[in-house]
This record gives C-alpha cells, structure tokens and sequence, in this order.
C-alpha cells in the first residue's frame, strides 16, 4: 500500500521553527505548493500547522468546481458597463487571462497564483517563457514574408521582371519575437476584471473568500502627455488644410480649437451647432468596434455646450454652406428654391448625404499618414493634451478647463493626465521668483535695474 504524503511538517532552523504544509499543484508553473510560516515558540508549532491545513481545506472545499474562464464569461454577461467597455474587457480576457488562468479552477486562485501571472507579464506581455521565437502578424494560416509588388498599368508580359526596390515594393513580414513588459495601464485593467469577477463569485458563493483581496494590484502608470508643440500643431493645422480637402480641414481644426473626442466630433450633427450663438453642443458619441456601429453617450455621460471663437464659426458657417451646395446637387434643387437643412444629418461625413458619421479609425489613420509625413508622431488624442496644456498656461481657469475637456473631479484629471510641462510657463515661473529676491552686490537685472 501506497504511503499517504503527509501534508504537513515542521524543522527547527536555529533559534525558529519553519512549519511547511503541502498546498498542491501550482495551477500557473505546475511545481508543487507550499504555505509556510515560522516562529520561535514551539508551543505555536501545532497551532500555525492547523490552521495553514484549514486554509487548504478551505480552498479545496469551495461550493463550486467551475474554473476561472467559466466565471469570467457569466460576469461579463451580467456586468453593467458601456458596450464597448465589455468590448475591451472580453478582448483581454480572451487574449491574456484565458490562455494563462482560464482552465484553472477558481478554487486554485489565490494571491500568489495572481501576482505570479503579473510578474510573467512584466517580463512579457505575451508571456513567452523564452518559447516564441516569431511575432506572428494574424493568428490565422499565412506565409510569414510576402512581397507587395508594384507593377506598371496594365497586363505584365509573360515572364516580365521588375526590380522591387526600384519600383519600392512593399516586403511584409513577421517580426523575430522581441519580448515587451505589459503596459501597467492595461495590467490594472486585468486587475479590474479579475476582482470584479472574484467579487461576483463570492456574492454568488460560488467561492467563500475573495483572493483579489490579498493580491497587489499593479501600480498605477505616472502620466506622461506627449502634446505636439504650437508650431507642430499648426504644421498639422496647415497640412490638413493644403491637401485641397476643406471638409478635413475643418474637422481638424476642430479637434485642435474644442479638444474634443475624435468620437463626439464625428458624431456631430446640425441640430447640435449653433453658429449665431457660436456654441456647439457634445450630445453624444460614435463608436466602431468589432464591426458594431453606434451613437451613445459622451464618455462621462454629460451634455457640454463649448464656445467657439469667431474663425472657428465662420469657418463651419463654409463648411455647412459647402454641405448644402452639394444636397441641392444631390436633390435636385435649384439655388432659387428654399432649401432646409436635415437637422439629423452629421456634420463630417464620408457618405455623400451625410447619412452616417466618419469612419473613426479611417479619421485615424489619415490623421497619422498626415503627421508622419511631417515627421511628427502624433495622433488626435493628444491635441487634447495640447488643447488642455495652452489653455492653462495662457491663464484659463482650471474648472473652465475641466468643463470644455469633459472632465469631472474639479479638474484633478486635467491637471494629472492631460497638461503637460510648458518651457515658457517654466522660464515665466523662474522670473516671477527671481523678481521676489535682492540681487548680489553689483549684479543688474536685464532691464538695467539692480
């Protein structure tokens, strides 16, 4: 007969008692578990092994056996959330939690288990254990490298050859595998997900103790905006304007004067400008993700009026004249005729009614084509920092701020994530000091005073 592992031991290591009891199969690396403890008092020895066992008892006896992506599915069915919020919290789960933890009984889990699957994404973010050698580019069957050939109009002669780096043919291939810590942002978005899951196991009782109660969370990212400088973003300004497109001219010259969201701008319809008070309402916004097309609230579910400056109103008093010019084409209508506009129709638009709003990754990408090829790395976001940056150090309030960005908490987000370090308001801070001081025996101020 086979002799039962014993579960637990104790071993006196000089003047203390290490207690080890046997915690079973490490569901992350497959080695062994253990919990441990010490003391000097041998007395405590019995005591600290008892209740060590008990916790493993407790972690084996859970009400249910279901594993952890089990879990995982049922609280993402019922969590109450925007819709592109689950979006993003079932591409991680799918992507990054399943493949490491979603066999894993959820009895299994516990602070260790979490904090080790953290560190391997700290190493790396595909956790590769050294095993990848390719970043593969789709996860579906292809040739790691292909060649995009250019070819002249027309139908090539047989057996026609071309040179490919004369031509400038496009080589697309799979990277060799470069491991890359997680982003600490997207690590605490794991963190959210796994303790809203454990916390509704528990409510459920499924399980009678929260892990993620014990774990450390990983700590949260220090904000670093990256706005374009003034001169780069009237560059940007400028090269929006040059390509002969009015239309993405203005939408661009939106984004920098409002800061708005790439998704309330395109989501912008008539009824929401109004140019004789020069203001304009951000009612909703437009989201595209997984092939889903939708208009839904503003991020923080706030209706904001923005006031906007005289070029700006004239400038959308040409684009909504331009917009007309083209529904009279459209229906027919002669310039005599009254024409009213359709209050519902988008402001920016890629279809010739107006009928739906801009693609938003196709706002994007143009977008970052157009700064690249001004050698600026850039996207729209980030003239929220600017917006936010200039507004501050030319002296606007922050509640004023705050208000046209859409941020609540008094402005604590404005002043911690979108407002950057500004060289003048540094050098102006600098001489408002130095005025406050006497100067050393001898020494004049520019101006000639001493």
């Amino acid at each position: 007969m086979a002799e039962k592992r014993q579960r637990g031991s104790h071993r006196k290591r000089g003047n203390s008692y290490e207690i080890r009891v046997y915690g079973g199969v490490d569901p992350l690396t497959g080695e062994d578990r253990y919990l441990t403890a010490s003391t000097t008092d041998e007395r405590e020895v019995e005591k600290i092994k008892t209740r060590l066992l008990a916790e493993v008892d407790q972690q084996r006896s859970t009400p249910t056996k279901a594993a952890l992506g089990h879990l995982l599915d049922s609280w993402l069915d019922v969590h109450d959330a925007d819709e592109t919020t689950i979006d993003g919290y079932r591409y991680l789960v799918k992507t990054v939690i399943k493949p490491a933890l979603g066999d894993v009984p959820i009895a299994k889990i516990d602070s260790l288990v979490l904090e080790r699957f953290y560190a391997e994404l700290r190493k790396c973010r595909r956790r590769c254990l050294s095993k990848i050698e390719v970043d593969h580019r789709t996860h579906l069957p292809h040739e790691c490298r292909t060649v995009r050939h250019h070819r002249r109009p027309g139908r090539p002669k047989a057996g026609e050859t071309h040179d490919c780096e004369e031509r400038g043919c496009t080589v697309i291939e799979c990277k060799p595998h470069v491991c890359a810590t997680m982003a600490q942002s997207t690590m605490r978005q794991l963190h959210w997900i796994l303790s809203g899951a454990m916390a509704a196991a528990v409510r459920w009782k499924w399980v009678p103790w929260n892990p993620m109660e014990g774990a450390e969370a990983p700590r949260r990212p220090a904000p670093n905006p990256e706005p374009p400088s003034a001169a780069d973003a009237a560059r940007i300004v400028n090269a929006a304007w040059e390509r002969g497109d009015l239309d993405w001219g203005t939408l661009v010259w939106l984004i920098m004067i409002t800061g708005a969201r790439r998704g309330e701008l395109v989501a912008l319809q008539w009824r929401d400008l109004d140019l004789q008070e020069g203001v304009v309402e951000l009612r909703r916004g437009f989201t595209h993700r997984a092939g889903k097309k939708s208009l839904k609230q503003t991020k923080t579910h706030q209706i904001r009026r923005i006031g906007l400056d005289d070029l700006t109103v004239e400038l959308l008093a040409d684009h909504r004249s331009r917009y007309e010019k083209e529904m009279r084409y459209l229906r027919g209508i002669t310039a005599e005729q009254p024409f009213a506009i359709d209050a519902e129709a988008f402001v920016f638009s890629a279809k010739p009614d107006h009928s739906a709003p801009r693609n938003l990754d196709a706002v994007s990408h143009r977008y970052a084509a157009m700064c690249a090829r001004l050698g600026i790395d850039s996207h729209p976001h980030a003239m929220r920092h600017y917006n936010a940056t200039e507004l501050l150090t030319s002296g606007v309030d922050l509640r004023t701020v705050a208000g046209r960005l859409g941020h609540g908490g008094g402005g604590s987000t404005t002043l911690k994530v979108y407002t950057a370090w500004s060289e003048a308001a540094d050098k102006k801070a600098a001489d408002v000091l130095a005025t406050k001081v006497s100067l050393p025996p001898g020494a004049r101020r520019s101006n000639g005073k001493r």
